[in-house]
């Protein structure tokens, strides 16, 4: 299933400076029984925004009109717990394009990356910096450019880089899946395969 291309988002971001958020808490368990990869947003963080009866806690940031945007930045060691691809899906699905984080679970990373979220893990210094600016001023912008692998926040100009793979950044690039991936490399494939002696 293809995804958004990822080039260059910038965006507003929404704070959630919480460390060890884990998968449970992304998306609770109660709300696994559906396959399909839609309708999970409603449930991002169910617990967090919203009491037994459902009305909105008002307190919680995805309740507060003042941050918006489609980056999410969590505290450090975002998405520990269970390997459920459900927590990725649900990020997705409220309509987060990329995450955050000093430091994240590696099975949500790949989950995240594999329904095109992009993961983008910074120092604990250059974290710091983002809630700070943010606390400063909610409508801070920051710039993820995907190509050249940075973050950037725009009112100050201050810049990281970030680390992921070669594979990944391609296929989050060109929106893909690994099953898209294959697909676009088909005809090298059986060309490779005709090659074989057998």
């Amino acid at each position: 299933m293809a995804y958004d291309k990822f080039n260059i988002l910038t965006s507003s971001a929404v704070p959630l400076p919480i460390e060890n958020v884990d998968t449970d808490q992304i998306i609770p368990a109660r709300f696994l029984k559906a396959t399909e990869r839609v309708g999970f947003g409603d449930n991002l963080f169910r617990d967090w925004r919203y009491h037994p009866d459902g009305s909105k806690k008002a307190d919680f940031v995805l309740n507060n009109p003042t941050y918006s945007g489609k980056i999410l930045v969590g505290g450090k060691n975002f998405g520990s717990g269970s390997s459920r691809e459900h927590a990725a899906w649900a990020v997705y699905d409220y309509g987060f394009r990329a995450v955050v984080s000093s430091f994240f679970a590696d099975i949500f990373k790949g989950n995240c990356l594999n329904i095109g979220v992009l993961p983008v893990q910074v120092s604990p210094e250059f974290s710091n910096k983002i809630f700070a600016a943010i606390d400063a001023d909610p409508k801070t912008a920051l710039e993820i450019n995907l190509p050249e692998q940075t973050i950037k926040i725009l009112q100050t100009g201050e810049t990281e880089t970030f680390n992921l793979s070669g594979y990944k950044k391609e296929n989050m690039i060109n929106g893909f899946d690994d099953i898209d991936y294959l697909q676009n490399i088909k005809e090298e494939i059986l060309e490779f395969a005709d090659k074989l002696p057998y």
